[in-house]
């Protein structure tokens, strides 16, 4: 037997093993687990958002939407990410706080925008929550955290206000795994590049939250969920200079001013 028929013989024998082993596979069963997880996520993205909301309060500022809106579509665009599946959020809150909840929710606290010293810190934020949800980091947080069968009690309407509570602080208020926070903030770099924004000023927000740490009402929430600001900050930075640098802006300065100016002005109203 020559070699060439041997080799077809086990390239043949192969497939009838793989396509075997194929069939032994319940597909209705792990297509049926996959679309209850789904409908989980959902379920549990609306109830921890309804909780957040009616703790804060959303603001809809118009200047401020475009702001935000611009941001996001720019670097989603950019990235080939579906847009339509990040549902952001403003809220009232001075703290200078982001976070990520199932099923793309992404709640912006006012106190970070009203913080941020220009368009592209703020965006550095995005681009790092955004990294978060796109590596299914909050799913996985939850469930280490909380645990699957709790969070599916939460979506039956067996779990009541203290465990949602719960899981809005371990989102809002906790640190991911340092490895889940390094890789959302490489992401971010990436995601900044491939729009061709300026990566520094991302870099410069950690070193802020770093050195006034000392307001601790302030940054309360944002160094418990973002520990080593610092170190974060320097290999950022380190990343940044390996990959092609860009120096562009994600929007316009008068863009950036409005939005700013008029949740400024909001805030001082209310």
């Amino acid at each position: 037997m020559n070699k060439t028929l041997k080799e077809g013989i086990i390239l043949v024998a192969l497939f009838a093993a793989t396509l075997f082993l194929m069939m032994q596979i319940n597909w209705m069963q792990v297509l049926h687990i996959k679309s209850a997880a789904n409908t989980t996520e959902k379920k549990l993205g609306e109830l921890i958002w309804e909780s957040v909301k009616r703790d804060n309060g959303e603001i809809d500022i118009e200047a401020v939407n475009t702001v935000i809106d611009s941001i996001i579509s720019t670097i989603c665009t950019a990235n080939d990410i579906d847009a339509s599946k990040i549902q952001w959020h403003v809220v009232e809150n001075s703290q200078v706080n982001a976070f990520a909840l199932p099923d793309g929710h992404l709640v912006l606290y006012s106190g970070l925008i009203t913080s941020a010293d220009n368009a592209e810190e703020l965006t550095g934020v995005i681009c790092h929550e955004i990294a978060h949800i796109q590596h299914d980091h909050v799913m996985q947080k939850l469930m280490k955290e909380i645990g699957f069968s709790v969070l599916l009690s939460m979506t039956t309407g067996n779990g009541g206000g203290e465990i949602i509570g719960g899981a809005v602080k371990t989102l809002s208020s906790s640190a991911f795994d340092r490895d889940n926070e390094k890789e959302a903030d490489l992401s971010a770099v990436d995601y900044m590049q491939a729009a061709e924004i300026d990566c520094e000023p991302f870099a410069e927000f950690m070193y802020k939250i770093a050195k006034e740490s000392g307001d601790y009402d302030k940054y309360l929430t944002w160094i418990n969920s973002h520990p080593d600001s610092e170190d974060r900050a320097a290999y950022i930075v380190e990343y940044t200079l390996k990959t092609d640098v860009t120096s562009g802006k994600i929007i316009s300065p008068l863009t950036w001013n409005k939005g700013k100016k008029a949740l400024d002005k909001w805030s001082n109203y209310e």
